[in-house]
């Protein structure tokens, strides 16, 4: 029997598996430098990222590896964290009445078989007042997200619509993932 490990610390990401009945897994947080070359495309450096934290993470022969990587672009600029309120006003107010990228690589691997893709889906968000953005940053709920928010807390109300795969934005494609899990267990 395969033991499933996350690699990854995000308390979302095992909300996403739980909710797809994925319950019996372990979470291994990979330390690595998230560092890649300047001449990647958004959907490649969440690649090239996944498959780092998936290589860092120890495993079994018949160990199922689940790593991810998700990155906010915004015409191609990666907006990372935020570094302090300043910095999280100056995102938000840049993606307002504006679409922008979130990209997600995932890498699942079970001994030598790895396989690593990215999903994409366009997020647009509304207009909003400098003292709605305010009121978001207050309640500290974008202070350690790519780009300053989360799609599936308060800034749902500040999310005009998305054109693709809802769970890729909030970190972790799970439909590819089911997609995979099913090969494996055909194998």
């Amino acid at each position: 029997m395969s033991k499933i490990i996350l690699g990854s610390g995000s308390p979302r990401r095992r909300e996403l598996l739980a909710k797809i009945g994925i319950t019996e897994f372990t979470v291994s947080t990979p330390e690595v430098e998230e560092s890649y070359p300047d001449t990647l495309s958004p959907a490649q450096i969440v690649c090239h990222l996944s498959a780092i934290k998936s290589r860092a993470i120890e495993s079994g022969e018949e160990d199922i590896v689940i790593t991810a990587d998700t990155m906010v672009f915004l015409d191609d600029k990666r907006l990372g964290k935020p570094a302090d309120e300043a910095d999280a006003l100056r995102m938000l107010t840049a993606l307002q009445g504006r679409q922008h990228t979130v990209c997600t690589g995932v890498t699942v691997r079970r001994g030598g078989e790895v396989l690593t893709e990215a999903e994409e889906t366009a997020v647009f968000f509304r207009e909003a007042t400098k003292e709605e953005l305010l009121s978001y940053i207050r309640s500290g709920e974008p202070m350690d997200k790519a780009g300053s928010y989360a799609i599936q807390g308060l800034c749902a109300a500040y999310i005009e619509r998305i054109e693709g795969d809802y769970n890729t934005v909030v970190g972790l494609p799970v439909a590819e993932i089911c997609k995979v899990l099913r090969e494996y267990k055909e194998d």
